[in-house]
């Protein structure tokens, strides 16, 4: 079983900044993926941000230039530093892991989704 656990949403003004937090933990044999999803009220859930094998990473277009997603391998944690935040980034952000665990004597891959955590821009 893995957790997940997000932080460092909150209420900023626009133009401002936020850094979001997502720390992965327990069985883990590799992280495969960990990626940023948001959801504003109404919409559907959408990527904002990937990354794969430590510098690869792709974003949607919305955020290109204003949002960069970095890991930390060594302690299974994924940021999301946003600036230039805009009214229309509001939303729930969520934490995406897929990863490999030893499950009944063998490797298996799995998929976890953080709880979420709430980012507000006010205008």
């Amino acid at each position: 079983q893995v957790q997940l656990v997000e932080s460092g949403g909150g209420l900023v003004q626009a133009g401002g900044s936020l850094r979001l937090s997502c720390a992965a933990s327990g069985s883990i044999y590799a992280i495969n993926a960990m990626d940023w999803y948001r959801q504003a009220p109404g919409k559907q859930r959408e990527l904002v941000a990937m990354i794969r094998g430590g510098d690869s990473v792709a974003y949607a277009d919305s955020v290109k230039g204003r949002f960069t997603i970095s890991r930390d391998n060594a302690n299974n944690m994924s940021y999301l530093q946003m600036n230039s935040l805009k009214p229309e980034d509001t939303a729930v952000y969520y934490c995406y892991v897929a990863i490999t665990a030893w499950n009944a004597g063998d490797l298996h891959e799995f998929e976890y989704w953080g709880r979420g955590t709430q980012v507000t821009v006010s205008s």
